[in-house]
């Protein structure tokens, strides 16, 4: 489902970010893990469409996220860790333009909106927001449809109880119906269980493991490890 083929990506010259990228991930959750700075963020962005490759290339479910780009990120919902909205548009039209994109009832965006608490504030503008809102307002959008490639940056940072309850039901739901899932977070302890294998990122290079062992005690070891950056 994700396919990254050779990814080579710099900010500016000298040490890559990412190189000699080769993954191949399907459905199930994949658990992004490793200390702040190493290329997590960088490596959902090249997935995400959000940056391109220096070299190599990036496919969702066989489409070039470069070449074929709107039926290659219709089925993507990517919820950054610091959402980035266009300022002047209204919660309501981001919502809108989402349902049409995936051929989705306008009552659909309502009910999403409801779903974060933010059903009264659709004619707000997105620079009237919270940095939490926003998270929120992301995450209505991403509920939308069912889509089959999820990308989530640090998805329960900030959020109350109620709040993470339901982006973990969300992502319950969305392994059961086969999407494959990718979580960047230092928060492990709610994914332990549901991941189907992990991977991290140090100098640049990245490492797999699948699957992930099936005893719990070993399991969290390795999860821990990967997150502090210690393999």
């Amino acid at each position: 489902m994700i396919r990254l083929a050779q990814v080579h990506f710099w900010y500016r010259e000298g040490e890559p970010v990412l190189r000699g990228v080769d993954l191949d991930l399907q459905a199930g959750l994949t658990l992004l893990l490793g200390p702040n700075g190493c290329g997590k963020s960088t490596l959902l962005k090249l997935v995400a469409g959000v940056e391109k490759p220096d070299q190599g290339t990036a496919k969702l479910e066989g489409r070039d996220l470069w070449i074929d780009e709107v039926e290659a990120r219709r089925s993507l919902a990517y919820v950054p860790e610091q959402p980035d909205l266009t300022p002047y548009a209204t919660i309501g039209d981001v919502i809108r333009l989402v349902c049409r994109l995936r051929g989705e009832s306008l009552e659909r965006g309502a009910s999403v909106l409801d779903r974060v608490g933010l059903g009264r504030m659709a004619q707000r503008s997105i620079r009237e927001l919270s940095t939490g809102q926003r998270r929120r307002a992301v995450l209505a959008a991403a509920w939308i449809a069912h889509p089959h490639i999820i990308l989530l940056d640090e998805p329960l940072e900030s959020m109350d109880r109620a709040m993470r309850e339901e982006i973990l039901a969300w992502i319950d739901g969305a392994l059961a119906y086969g999407a494959s899932v990718v979580i960047a977070t230092h928060d492990i302890e709610p994914f332990i269980q549901k991941a189907a294998r992990a991977l991290t990122v140090s100098n640049g290079v990245c490492r797999l493991y699948d699957p992930l062992p099936s005893g719990e005690s070993e399991r969290v070891v390795l999860l821990e490890s990967m997150s502090r950056g210690r393999l």
